[in-house]
């Protein structure tokens, strides 16, 4: 299975990439693919060094969705719209949006999109053969990088696509100590979402680090 990441050279991006190098084929996208390209070659090293074989390239984002099965949007909300205009051919992949719109004020605020939610943002500026789904949203860019540490959060799963929820659930059940959990249909991607900020908010009132969910 070749994963893309669009978006793969920021700060959850490239975390998610070296999680998933590992156990999949990780096509690494950047509007800069000369970044992806040392993104990757940095991740084989660091990943070698801890004994871990991997499957890491770096290309355009364009690139990065022609050449995968399933693409996860690794974008700041900021920059979704701006992003999605310039790419095209998500035709019959599942696209995965770990998309949280919030904006920092005095606190962390959801500022959802007229949509609702960002997966229903993208499912608006998408083909409609594109099978989206959302998941990842409450696991933060440092967990993901601290390869030392096991990620044991739990990762609600929304889409209209039963198979697509399945085939991403399968894959977050592959990362060690994560859980998926089918969470329903994409309309409730908002609430998903919007744990997001809420998190960050705990996070910062009670001086604690990188706050995830679990289920009990």
């Amino acid at each position: 299975m070749k994963i893309g990441i669009v978006g793969g050279t920021g700060d959850i991006g490239e975390g998610m990439a070296l999680r998933l190098s590992p156990l999949f084929d990780i096509i690494v996208g950047s509007r800069e693919p000369e970044k992806a390209q040392v993104t990757c070659t940095m991740g084989r090293e660091l990943l070698r060094k801890r004994g871990k074989e991997c499957s890491l390239n770096g290309v355009d984002n364009q690139a990065a969705i022609d050449g995968a099965d399933i693409v996860i949007l690794a974008i700041p909300f900021k920059h979704l719209v701006s992003t999605l205009e310039t790419l095209h051919g998500f035709e019959d992949k599942i696209v995965v949006s770990p998309v949280n719109p919030m904006e920092k004020q005095d606190h962390f605020v959801f500022v959802p999109p007229v949509e609702g939610s960002a997966a229903l943002l993208i499912k608006r500026m998408l083909p409609k053969e594109a099978r989206i789904c959302s998941a990842f949203n409450t696991i933060a860019a440092n967990k993901w990088k601290a390869l030392d540490e096991e990620i044991a959060f739990a990762v609600p799963v929304c889409s209209d696509d039963d198979e697509a929820k399945q085939e991403v659930m399968t894959i977050v059940n592959r990362i060690p100590r994560l859980k998926a959990y089918n969470a329903g249909p994409l309309h409730v991607s908002c609430m998903v979402e919007s744990l997001t900020p809420l998190l960050l908010n705990i996070a910062r009132y009670n001086k604690m680090r990188d706050v995830g969910i679990q289920f009990i």
